[in-house]
């Protein structure tokens, strides 16, 4: 007799054996069925099957809305869907992210954003602020776009370059600039630019791009830190006067206008772009769909033509390369946000 083993006639063995395979094998299938249905099948079609949400946490009118329609009024053909804007403005765009988070990862609703997604981390209270930063809360698309940074001032100002400029503000301390919102890009460059100038401007931030740039154009304010996007048109009818390009070299949008650093003013470059990011954990078949019907859409030279209307250059390519984009300026702003002190409270 051997311990600890029961002794069965070798058929009654058989018999209890395949029961039990019988009695586990529903409950296997189901496991598998469950877990193939969460992962994309290999080579199969993409396919939407409602119409897909651009959430653009910004003000309509703005030059992120503006150009987040002329890419959705074409991307709609590429993707067999509607593509519908959603201005979700608020908390320095974290309003917008944070539906685009709650949002179930299918492709079917996105974030267009800007650097100011990137920025506000730093700068919001830890109440209002995701302090994941963009990358640890939403997943890089692609980078439609770019545009470059520019100062304009109101046409009552009477400057029409820095250098006198910086004289008035030297001798009249207090002149206002707008930006965009505490915190966002448009905040960091005039920050940025006090600190180079050696002048002192008063801060006032309005709630997105098109009021800050309806308060300079009726004299609220006197200067306004924007992207060119943006402003251009309003520069176009006279409404705004360019007075420096805060970037590395000219924009070939607004050539004759110098940039701050021809005209002596160092350290005040910032550079905007326009981002596409899903919710975590959208597939990756989802993503290289969309991914590939935004850069055929940037090819189209109607697009091309539209954006450079609105001031705005073409960029396209991976979500690597927007990824990248990100962790670059995440490093950078993040320093000057501690370095300048920039809170929101």
């Amino acid at each position: 007799m051997t311990l600890g083993r029961h002794r069965y006639p070798a058929r009654q063995r058989s018999d209890e054996m395949r029961s039990m395979k019988r009695r586990r094998f529903p409950g296997f299938l189901c496991g598998m069925a469950a877990l193939l249905a969460s992962l994309p099948l290999a080579g199969a079609e993409v396919v939407f099957n409602r119409p897909v949400t651009l959430i653009v946490p910004f003000p309509a009118a703005g030059g992120p809305d503006l150009a987040a329609r002329i890419l959705a009024s074409r991307l709609q053909e590429r993707l067999g869907q509607a593509v519908v804007i959603e201005n979700k403005p608020g908390a320095s765009s974290m309003i917008g992210l944070a539906a685009v988070e709650r949002a179930a990862p299918d492709g079917q609703t996105l974030l267009f954003t800007t650097i100011t997604t990137v920025i506000a981390p730093y700068v919001l209270s830890k109440e209002a602020g995701d302090r994941k930063g963009i990358l640890g809360t939403l997943v890089p698309v692609i980078a439609p776009a770019t545009t470059p940074m520019l100062l304009v001032a109101s046409p009552r100002l009477g400057v029409t370059s820095l250098k006198p400029l910086i004289d008035l503000a030297r001798s009249k301390p207090g002149l206002t600039y707008g930006s965009a919102g505490i915190g966002s890009g448009t905040h960091f460059a005039g920050e940025m630019f006090k600190r180079a100038a050696g002048v002192d401007l008063l801060h006032v931030p309005y709630p997105g791009v098109a009021p800050s740039i309806v308060g300079t154009m009726r004299g609220d304010t006197s200067l306004l830190f924007a992207a060119l996007g943006a402003a251009l048109p309003q520069i176009k009818n006279g409404n705004l006067v360019p007075l420096a390009i805060t970037e590395k070299k000219r924009s070939s949008l607004l050539p004759e206008v110098p940039t701050a650093t021809e005209q002596g003013v160092s350290n005040v470059e910032i550079h905007a772009w326009y981002g596409i990011f899903a919710p975590t954990g959208t597939p990756d078949a989802v993503r290289d769909k969309l991914n590939q019907a935004v850069n055929a859409v940037l090819a189209l030279p109607e697009v091309k033509k539209d954006f450079a209307a609105q001031g705005v250059e073409v960029l396209g390519g991976t979500p690597a390369e927007l990824a990248g984009l990100v962790k670059a300026d995440d490093d950078r702003y993040g320093a000057i946000a501690r370095s300048l002190n920039i809170r929101a409270e």
